[in-house]
């Protein structure tokens, strides 16, 4: 990530920054290569070090050839004397990854004043490079294989939980590392709920079925939603269900280059709620995907950034209708000049299990 570290030092000498402090694991994964659970960034202007302890030492070595690799018994001292010994005398402090005590002890001891700062790094990982992309892919390409071989164990009598656990063990015997956060799967009136948690509840008649999956490929992360049915199917099934496959068409179709995420976020909403359902999508449309499952931009009533190529992101809209149950559908897609790469290559036809 030479360019990304580049950058970093643009932002000291733009900003008049002596050392930037990374301590969130992700800047330490995307700007070093680090896989460590423990460490912190010294990057100054003419330098760079990995801060870890004892354990990591020669994991950092392999893992960072580029970097300084400094070990530390006690973290506040060890930063303490990288201040003295630099002379630095301004600080930017990751501030949404260090905890207040922690900020205000930084500053009660080191010698140098301390500014807590925002996006430095995150606004770097926006767009992907090529080898991102490509775990990002793979990624995604597990979830669609877990998909396929989970589908029949969904049937009437089956657990949500059950289901879950199949998903995540699936995904990982498929190559995955982790999943990207704990499956959702919400029945009946359970999939009402956005983020349901997979409980006892079993599958019976009646009853959409929202599968809300991902897993982790050498860091980064894939995000997939799929509705099913158990029959019978009414019409009410078929309205809500095809209308928001048509939201979510619009909304993949709104996904280019330039366009703000709350333009694409009312392409699809704009479908919904014409069809009167707009009180019952209440999130927003999507959201970047890479090393973090949750990261900007943001596809909302709120997103102000602009689309570029090489961002990923989902486009997932629902409707939730209380003591009845809900629909979402997602895909992850690539932003690119020719609008957007769908990654999520599971059919979206309704299937309704017997």
């Amino acid at each position: 990530m030479a360019d990304s570290l580049k950058a970093v030092r643009r932002f000291l000498t733009d900003k008049g920054y002596d050392v930037f402090l990374g301590s969130s694991s992700f800047t330490r994964r995307y700007l070093t290569g680090f896989t460590g659970s423990s460490g912190c960034l010294w990057i100054s202007r003419d330098s760079q070090a990995l801060i870890t302890d004892f354990r990591y030492m020669e994991q950092a070595g392999k893992q960072c050839p580029d970097w300084q690799i400094v070990q530390h018994d006690d973290l506040i001292d060890t930063l303490k004397q990288m201040a003295a010994e630099q002379n630095v005398k301004q600080i930017a402090v990751e501030g949404d990854h260090v905890s207040v005590n922690t900020f205000r002890e930084w500053e009660r001891v080191l010698p140098a004043s301390l500014t807590a700062v925002k996006g430095v790094v995150e606004d770097l990982r926006k767009q992907k490079t090529d080898n991102e992309l490509a775990a990002i892919r793979r990624a995604a390409d597990i979830a669609d294989q877990a998909f396929a071989a989970v589908l029949p164990s969904v049937r009437p009598g089956a657990s949500e939980r059950a289901i879950a656990l199949e998903l995540e063990f699936t995904m990982r015997r498929l190559g995955a590392s982790a999943v990207s956060f704990a499956p959702i799967v919400g029945s009946g009136v359970n999939g009402a709920l956005p983020h349901a948690r997979p409980s006892e509840k079993r599958l019976q008649a009646g009853d959409f079925v929202v599968l809300d999956f991902g897993c982790v490929f050498d860091g980064y992360c894939s995000d997939m939603t799929r509705t099913l049915l158990i029959s019978p199917a009414t019409d009410k099934h078929h309205a809500i269900y095809d209308c928001v496959l048509r939201a979510q068409t619009a909304g993949l179709a709104a996904v280019t280059v330039g366009r703000l995420g709350r333009e694409v976020d009312a392409a699809a909403r704009d479908v919904i709620e014409s069809a009167g359902y707009g009180e019952y999508f209440g999130h927003g449309l999507g959201h970047g995907v890479g090393l973090e499952i949750h990261e900007e931009p943001r596809l909302s009533k709120k997103g102000e950034t602009p689309l570029a190529e090489g961002m990923v992101v989902t486009v997932e809209p629902g409707i939730y209708l209380p003591e009845f149950g809900g629909v979402r559908i997602e895909d992850l897609v690539v932003v690119t000049i020719d609008g957007a790469e769908v990654l999520s290559q599971t059919p979206k036809e309704l299937i309704v299990i017997e």
